[in-house]
């Protein structure tokens, strides 16, 4: 990490290029860190790329969403801590503000026939893009699909197709399922030296009608306690955190109502940034404005800390052929848990022919219109769902 080099930008021009690209970058998590790429190493030349690579790969190993995780190891390399945390808070804040803006909207105008109109057609889209976007981690993170990938990850696999099961049948993420492949993944493919050693295995160790100020007793502790759990096993995609929340927010805690949450992950397709701040969203609807904050904050601290406090030994960590193998055992089990998720909420979210229609035709746009993003799909959606239950 080049923090002896001195750099050739102010801390304030990185906090504004994190702040445009946080109320502009839309597409998702690769699309952002695209962005950071072509911006920061290409285009102005601020961050070397030996220094993006490191901030990419540290990005993947460790829990957290990818594009937010990048984003903070970047404003790490030259103005450390600092740098780090005032980059991270630009980058989460200008999507926060948004989807604190559409909760109140939501629970003001949420029961009214316009509104419920726009978001039928909005919930089967989100279901067609969330389809896409397990099918493309899937490839991404256990491999492709053809024989010879298969019979050369078939492990990956078995984590994989695992994981959806027991998403599908538990209806909730278990998260010690998730620990237990990467462990297991790792010991097989690249334990650790002093296991190698001792040939042993240890054990396995205030404003009217929004609800802005509204929430009950009680309920931020464990607002706090469960998306502290979400944000630390959040690998690789934003997307990923979906089952993990689906299984709290609406089976566990009944937070909210199937149709709720799916409105939720619409909320953080529109909205520019990383799709994790669908958390906020989730917690406005919770508990209002603190439950937004807290549950944000949960979220995003867990992802901050396993950036910074790695960062100035990522060189050696990096080079730990044990911690990728761990790392791609319990990814296998998350994506096929993803996967496990979008089954379940597809079968309550898609009930009628027009909303099959909608969804099937998320996704073939989606597969053969490259260069449309994601937020013009929903909106067309939303406007579908409108003129049909007007005309209906």
């Amino acid at each position: 990490m080049a923090a002896n080099v001195l750099p050739v930008y102010t801390l304030r021009q990185l906090i504004l290029y994190f702040l445009k690209l946080g109320y502009s970058g839309f597409g998702g998590p690769v699309a952002l860190v695209g962005y950071m790429h072509r911006d920061l190493v290409e285009k102005r030349g601020w961050i070397t790329e030996e220094d993006y690579k490191e901030g990419l790969a540290l990005a993947q190993l460790a829990p957290g969403p990818l594009a937010a995780q990048l984003c903070i190891y970047l404003g790490f390399v030259h103005y450390r801590i600092l740098g780090a945390t005032l980059a991270g808070i630009a980058f989460v804040l200008p999507s926060f503000i948004m989807v604190v803006l559409i909760g109140m909207a939501y629970k003001l105008f949420g029961g009214l026939p316009w509104m419920q109109a726009v978001f039928y057609g909005v919930g089967a889209a989100v279901i067609g893009i969330i389809i896409m976007s397990s099918y493309k981690l899937t490839l991404k993170s256990v491999s492709k699909l053809n024989i010879k990938a298969i019979s050369q990850n078939w492990l990956l696999w078995l984590f994989y197709v695992a994981g959806l099961i027991i998403t599908v049948v538990t209806r909730s993420e278990q998260v010690l399922f998730f620990v237990l492949a990467g462990l297991t993944y790792m010991i097989i493919k690249a334990p650790p030296e002093w296991m190698r050693e001792r040939k042993v295995m240890p054990g396995i160790l205030l404003v009217t009608g929004t609800g802005f100020w509204s929430y009950k007793p009680g309920i931020l502790p464990e607002i706090l306690v469960f998306f502290a759990k979400a944000g630390a096993f959040v690998f690789g995609s934003g997307l990923a955190i979906v089952p993990f929340l689906h299984g709290g927010v609406v089976t566990e805690h009944h937070w909210l109502t199937e149709e709720q949450f799916v409105d939720a992950v619409a909320v953080a397709m529109i909205t520019p940034g990383p799709v994790v701040i669908t958390v906020g969203f989730i917690g406005y609807l919770v508990a209002g404005f603190p439950g937004a904050c807290v549950a944000s904050l949960a979220t995003f601290l867990p992802c901050y800390l396993f950036t910074v406090i790695p960062a100035p030994y990522f060189k050696k960590i990096a080079k730990n052929i044990s911690i990728k193998a761990f790392v791609d055992g319990i990814t296998a089990a998350v994506i096929g848990a993803l996967a496990g998720a979008v089954i379940i909420i597809a079968l309550r979210s898609i009930y009628d022919i027009p909303t099959a229609l909608i969804a099937v035709a998320a996704i073939l746009t989606l597969i053969y219109v490259k260069k449309i993003q994601e937020p013009y799909i929903i909106l067309a959606a939303a406007c579908i769902g409108l003129i049909l239950k007007l005309v209906i």
